[in-house]
């Protein structure tokens, strides 16, 4: 199997990353609304440990939209899927320790390692819109760190909104390679 057909077996299977961008950007959104209207703790815990369940909620929300994964035990992306999946878990102490020297950067120290994390998507997926969402997390996580003073919750909703509107745009872009496979244009 060629990196492009492991890549776009990856894009058709996960839709174009839209179900773990749509579950991701609803949890950050349930996090900011916790830090917002209940307590900066809530916020922070719903986050961190609703996070885990990403995966199993992506996996549910493609039965939901009865999307069957579709990705063959041979495709050789296989392995990196697995290891970005385990490289925001394993990251999370250095959130905590920035959470800790400061309780403002929560936010923004997570901001910055999920874009971090979202850079190998771009070989994973084939899809470069990515790097784009990697390069906003990252600058606006530096700006809301360093430079920007911003209600506690600001980060959350930021990046909670940034990930449902990149989950749109996953579909889209999965949904056209998709319907441009199926329908080949006439020359």
């Amino acid at each position: 199997m060629q990196v492009a057909e492991a890549q776009r077996e990856i894009r058709q299977g996960y839709v174009g990353g839209y179900v773990g961008q749509l579950v991701s950007g609803v949890l950050w959104l349930g996090s900011a609304a916790l830090a917002t209207w209940v307590s900066t703790g809530a916020g922070i815990w719903f986050l961190v440990l609703a996070g885990f369940f990403i995966f199993p909620l992506t996996l549910l929300g493609l039965s939901m939209i009865r999307q069957r994964v579709t990705v063959s035990r041979g495709n050789p992306l296989n392995g990196l899927a697995m290891q970005v999946a385990f490289t925001l878990p394993l990251v999370l102490p250095v959130v905590g320790a920035a959470t800790l020297y400061r309780i403002e950067w929560f936010y923004p120290a997570f901001m910055i390692v999920l874009g971090a994390h979202y850079l190998p998507f771009v070989f994973l997926y084939g899809m470069r819109m990515f790097a784009a969402l990697a390069a906003v997390l990252v600058s606006a996580g530096l700006a809301l760190a360093l430079y920007v003073q911003l209600p506690f919750a600001a980060g959350g909703w930021f990046t909670g909104a940034l990930l449902l509107v990149f989950a749109v745009l996953g579909r889209w872009f999965a949904v056209r390679e998709q319907t441009a496979v199926r329908v080949p244009m006439s020359e």
